[in-house]
C-alpha cells in the first residue's frame, strides 16, 4: 500500500494526459507547479514510509501491537484511499466544489486517525530516527495534499 498513491497518481496522469483540466504540456515545465510539488514531496513521503517500514522489519522485528496495525489500516484504507479518489474526481470534474464537503470530512477523519496513531502508539516508543521517518511521511503527504488541493480549488 506504500507505493499505491504514487502508482495511482502516475497511472491516472497517463490515462488522463489529454484532459483539459490537467493542463499537461509538451513543453517544459510540462505540468503546473503544484504537480512538481506533489512529485517532490510525494517522493519524500514514500521514502520516509519505506524507511519506517524497513526500520520496523529489521530493527523492531515487526513488534507492532494489533491495535496499532488496525489504526494504521483504518487511516490508510478509510482515509487515504477515499481521499485520493475524491481528490482525483474533483480534479477532473467540471464541478469540483461538489466534492469539497466529502473531501473535508475525509480529511478530518484521516488527520484524526493519524494523530491518534502518532500520539498513542509512537510518542513514547519511537526514537529520533523513527520520528524523522514519520515526519517525512506525514509532512510529505500533507504538503503534497495541499498542493493538490491548491491545484483543484485555487488555481
Amino acid at each position: 500500500m506504500l507505493f499505491a498513491p504514487a502508482g495511482l497518481f502516475l497511472s491516472f496522469l497517463i490515462l488522463f494526459i489529454d484532459h483539459s483540466k490537467l493542463s499537461i504540456s509538451e513543453n517544459f515545465p510540462y505540468f503546473a507547479w503544484q504537480f512538481h510539488v506533489i512529485i517532490v514531496t510525494g517522493i519524500v513521503a514514500t521514502i520516509g514510509g519505506f524507511l519506517d517500514w524497513r526500520f520496523h522489519r529489521k530493527t523492531l522485528n515487526m513488534k507492532i501491537s494489533r491495535k496499532e496495525r488496525i489504526v494504521e489500516a483504518i487511516a490508510l484504507g478509510l482515509g487515504g484511499l477515499p481521499m485520493f479518489f475524491l481528490m482525483w474526481f474533483a480534479m477532473v470534474s467540471t464541478k469540483p466544489f461538489e466534492f469539497l464537503i466529502p473531501i473535508i470530512l475525509v480529511l478530518i477523519f484521516t488527520v484524526s486517525a493519524i494523530c491518534y496513531d502518532e500520539f498513542i502508539f509512537h510518542k513514547k516508543r519511537c526514537g529520533n530516527l523513527e520520528n524523522l521517518y514519520h515526519k517525512m511521511l506525514i509532512f510529505g503527504n500533507g504538503i503534497a495534499w495541499l498542493a493538490w488541493f491548491h491545484f483543484i480549488y485555487v488555481r
